[in-house]
């Protein structure tokens, strides 16, 4: 449906997208020290993408269809839902990456400081007087 309204760029965006995604999860697999955030990386990211290259094979009509939905983009509760749950736990294997270990104490130790806004009141005043 996406090739349909938004045409060849559209689709070849979304194929990008997808490809990030998957660089980014065998990224965080390999970078990981923890057995189980590289497991779990690897998981995560073999699961994404053979969803959607089912789903696009069914698309090209190379295989029947199967009822696999696009992760994070075909319309469904259930599945979106395990979907985001499973970039959750990737977000979370990428926190506990060494780099991202290092960056994360170093601004911990020197944070940043946040900019407030200070909204003036009328209360310092008395009411009869303006």
């Amino acid at each position: 449906m996406l090739g349909e309204e938004f045409g060849l760029f559209g689709s070849l965006v979304v194929l990008a997208l997808f490809g990030v995604l998957g660089y980014a999860g065998i990224r965080i697999a390999t970078r990981s020290d923890d057995p189980f955030a590289r497991y779990a990386a690897g998981g995560i990211t073999c699961w994404f993408m053979f969803q959607s290259l089912i789903n696009l094979a069914v698309v090209l009509r190379l295989l029947p269809i199967a009822g696999v939905p696009l992760p994070l983009v075909s319309y469904g509760g259930s599945a979106l839902i395990a979907n985001l749950l499973a970039v959750g736990v990737l977000l979370g294997c990428a926190r506990r990456e060494p780099d991202a270990r290092r960056v994360l104490r170093r601004k911990a130790r020197h944070p940043q400081p946040q900019l407030t806004a200070v909204v003036g009141s009328r209360s310092s005043t008395p009411r009869g007087r303006r």
